[in-house]
C-alpha cells in the first residue's frame, strides 16, 4: 500500500512539474506585453478568478504587493454587487479562468472597459471569450492534469500559479525591487528578519568603552555598569583597538594579574567588527560561526557606532 501511494504522489509531482516546463517553452511576447502593462499600471493590479482559479489569484495578488506592485484580490461576485467601484481607470485588471468561459468574469469585461482599466487574461484556452475579450492573454493550457479522471485542477492550477509567479518576479526584477523593500511590507516572522544591524544594535552611549590607558580595574567597573559582560578599548579617534570580556577577566585573575595591569596587555587586539548597514541575520550567523555573543559595530571612519549581543537578536526576534 505504502508503495502504490508513492508512487501515484511521484506520478502527480512528475506531472504537474513537466506541465510547468512545457509552458516555459511556449512564453510568448504577450508575457513580456503583459510584464510591461504591470510595470506602467500607475494604479493597482487586482487579481480575479473564481472556484480554484479564485484562489490561485489571491495568492498571485499577495506575491504582487509583497514585491513592490500594488495588488488586491476581487472576487467576482461581490464586483458585480459595488465591488467595481474599487476599479479605475489607471488599474490593471488580470482574470484567471482554466476554460476561459468563466461567467461570471465574462459579466465583468464590458463594465471593465467602460471604466477604462487594461485587462489580462490566462486561460487554458487561447480561443475562449476571455482571451479573445481581453487586452492582453496569456495561455495556461496544459496537455494532461494530474488527476487520474482529468476533472480536479492539478497541473493546470499549479501552472497558474507559477506563470503569476513569474509575472512577480519578471516586474520586480525591473524595478530593482531589493531585499530591503522585501523587509518594509514583511515586519513579522521569518522575512521580518531582512533588517540593518543598527536598526537593533545597542548605541554608542550604552556600549562599554574605556580608552588604552585604562586598567583591568577600570574594565571591571565599565563592564559592571554597562551590564554586557564585555567593554571596547578604543583609541583617542574612538577606534576599537581591543575587547576585554567577562571571560577574559577570568582568565586574567587566574594568571595573578593585578587590577592595576593597563588594559592594553590583557585585551584581545583587533577585535572582529560589522558595519551597522550589514544584515542582522549575517550578524546571527557569524556569532554561530565564530561562537561569539556579541560584536562592536563601527561607522564607515571605523570609529565605534555601538555594540550587537545576542540578547539584541532574541529581542529582535531575529532568532
Amino acid at each position: 500500500m505504502y508503495s502504490k501511494r508513492i508512487k501515484l504522489a511521484q506520478d502527480v509531482l512528475k506531472v504537474e512539474a513537466n506541465e510547468i516546463l512545457k509552458a516555459s517553452d511556449k512564453i510568448s511576447n504577450e508575457f513580456s506585453d503583459a510584464v510591461e502593462c504591470i510595470l506602467h499600471c500607475e494604479g493597482r493590479v487586482i487579481l480575479s478568478g473564481i472556484g480554484k482559479s479564485g484562489h490561485i489569484a489571491g495568492k498571485i495578488a499577495s506575491t504582487l504587493s509583497s514585491t513592490g506592485t500594488p495588488s488586491f484580490f476581487m472576487h467576482p461576485t461581490e464586483a458585480s454587487h459595488g465591488d467595481l467601484g474599487m476599479i479605475t481607470d489607471k488599474d490593471v485588471v488580470i482574470f484567471l479562468s482554466n476554460s476561459g468561459e468563466s461567467q461570471e468574469l465574462i459579466l465583468l469585461i464590458p463594465l471593465i472597459k467602460r471604466i477604462g482599466a487594461k485587462i489580462i487574461s490566462i486561460t487554458g484556452d487561447t480561443k475562449s471569450t476571455l482571451s479573445n475579450e481581453s487586452d492582453i492573454h496569456i495561455n495556461s493550457s496544459v496537455t494532461k492534469e494530474a488527476c487520474p479522471l482529468g476533472l480536479a485542477p492539478t497541473a493546470s492550477s499549479s501552472l497558474m500559479l507559477a506563470l503569476g509567479d513569474a509575472l512577480a518576479v519578471c516586474v520586480l526584477n525591473e524595478r530593482d525591487f531589493s531585499s530591503e523593500d522585501f523587509a518594509r511590507s514583511h515586519p513579522g516572522g521569518s522575512l521580518g528578519k531582512i533588517v540593518h544591524i543598527e536598526d537593533i544594535m545597542i548605541n554608542l552611549e550604552s556600549t562599554p568603552k574605556i580608552n588604552l590607558e585604562a586598567t583591568i580595574n577600570d574594565a571591571i567597573k565599565e563592564i559592571t555598569n554597562k551590564k554586557l559582560g564585555f567593554t571596547a578599548i578604543v583609541d583617542k579617534q574612538n577606534v576599537p583597538k581591543g575587547i576585554f570580556t567577562d571571560g577574559d577577566l577570568r582568565r586574567a585573575l587566574l594568571s595573578h594579574f593585578s587590577l592595576d595591569t593597563p588594559i592594553a596587555d590583557v585585551m584581545k587586539n583587533s577585535p572582529f567588527t560589522l558595519n551597522g548597514k550589514q544584515m542582522a541575520i549575517e550578524a546571527l550567523k557569524i556569532m554561530e560561526n565564530k561562537k561569539i555573543t556579541s560584536f562592536l559595530i563601527t561607522k564607515t571612519d571605523n570609529s565605534l557606532a555601538g555594540s550587537l549581543t545576542l540578547q539584541s537578536l532574541f529581542k529582535a526576534k531575529i532568532l
